[in-house]
């Protein structure tokens, strides 16, 4: 059985409130950072999220 290829990433919010998403990424395709533009419900406006590591 094949290993899976995504793994899971935190977008952590740039607004400095703490609040982040979860998602996942395929690392040999997508080898830098993401970085999404997505609302902050703590910010209450749309903030740039860039990925964290999980711990």
């Amino acid at each position: 059985m094949a290993k899976n290829n995504t793994i899971i990433v935190k977008l952590l919010s740039t607004a400095d409130t703490g609040y982040f998403y979860v998602a996942k990424k395929n690392p040999r395709t997508q080898t830098e950072k993401l970085e999404f533009r997505k609302y902050d419900p703590v910010a209450r406006k749309h903030v740039a999220f860039r990925e964290a590591k999980i711990k």
